[in-house]
């Protein structure tokens, strides 16, 4: 599979933020010369099983962020699985002291339950202090026992035994179960997975023939699992332009979009009420997906430290080459850019919303 080069043009709505991410308001020195992180441990909560596409990611950039925070901190990465994520978010939320000593790392899977008002949830985005915020995609790819090689094959799935797993419908995973609705496959969900990591190691086993993972565990363990003839990837979700218009991701230019990949398939575009859902909680799921927080009160010049410190990271020269090789070709934001991409992520219109929920109960009884 070809896959991206570093320097290479990233479009659209990428590009945009690409031109705003290094903007951030100056920090007042006296801020900064009044946070020290020397000889502390910083917790970095992850709420899902170790090996998904966000532990890679924080795994990746805990030793970046130490080397820019005061006084050099170690971060240690601790994964609290459990509640499609919820679990983990909800500890930091009602635990996490207000020192700069614990972040949290949200993914769309914490981002759905809080957007579908899900009873789990007992936290607030807007109680949370932004640090970053980071765009990634997703790679669909099913078992090579399946017999099908492209998107243009899907429908040759029709009346095979087809088995997903899943962390929850209500998760993250809800944009792949929307998307074999659309397409008319009879999917069986396994549902309580820890995080994605479990769903490809029971693809691994064989225990699931379709399996999808965020770009940075993709890179890092489906690649292997499709060189190896195992897996058999067949579109991405796709990256949006500026327009608003699902393209194909450039960390996968082989591979097409899942509106591409649908028109192969059925011989029309996505269209209906279904169609209208799908694209707002991928907006919310994919293009800003994963953040940093600090928890609520932490006092300014802790924020703005480590505001600087996620600035300063990704305005290193060499950044993004390294970036784009394990999380794969998408921009960081910063300041008012990330922020802008969070109220994105946390908003999805009435109308959708009561789609999805309507869908979610009749379709898997998920009560929220």
């Amino acid at each position: 599979m070809k896959l991206s080069k570093a320097g290479s043009r990233i479009p659209g709505m990428a590009l945009a933020f690409v031109a705003v991410a290094c903007f951030v308001a100056a920090v007042p020195l006296s801020a900064l010369a009044a946070v020290d992180f020397s000889g502390k441990r910083i917790e970095w909560i992850v709420p899902f099983s170790a090996g998904g596409g966000s532990s890679q990611w924080a795994q990746f950039l805990a030793p970046l962020l130490s080397e820019q925070l005061p006084g050099k901190p170690a971060i240690a990465v601790q994964n609290i699985p459990g509640g499609g994520s919820t679990k983990g978010a909800n500890q930091f939320a009602l635990r996490a002291k207000p020192d700069g000593l614990t972040i949290l790392g949200t993914s769309g899977s914490t981002q759905f339950p809080y957007l579908l008002g899900d009873k789990r949830v007992q936290y607030e985005y807007k109680d949370w202090h932004l640090i970053m915020a980071t765009p990634t995609g997703g790679v669909f790819y099913v078992s090579s026992d399946l017999g099908i090689k492209s998107a243009k094959d899907l429908m040759q799935l029709k009346g095979k035994d087809l088995i997903y797993g899943s962390q929850g419908a209500d998760s993250l995973d809800l944009v792949p179960l929307l998307a074999f609705e659309l397409l008319g496959l009879d999917v069986k969900a396994v549902f309580g997975m820890k995080g994605r990591g479990d769903g490809r190691l029971a693809f691994e086993r064989g225990e699931v023939n379709l399996d999808y993972q965020t770009s940075a565990a993709y890179l890092k363990n489906s690649v292997p699992l499709v060189e190896s003839g195992k897996a058999i990837p067949i579109f991405s979700w796709g990256t949006m332009d500026d327009n608003g218009k699902i393209v194909r991701d450039p960390t996968f230019p082989d591979l097409p979009s899942f509106p591409e990949a649908y028109e192969m398939a059925k011989g029309e575009r996505p269209s209906g009420d279904a169609w209208d859902a799908w694209k707002a909680f991928y907006v919310s799921g994919f293009p800003v997906q994963k953040m940093i927080f600090l928890p609520k009160g932490t006092p300014p010049e802790i924020v703005e430290a480590w505001r600087a410190a996620a600035k300063a990271m990704i305005s290193a020269p060499d950044f993004a080459a390294k970036a784009e090789k394990i999380l794969g070709s998408y921009p960081q934001a910063v300041g008012q850019p990330a922020e802008i991409m969070k109220e994105q992520a946390i908003t999805v219109t009435p109308a959708a919303k009561e789609w999805i929920r309507n869908w979610l109960t009749t379709k898997y009884h998920v009560e929220l």
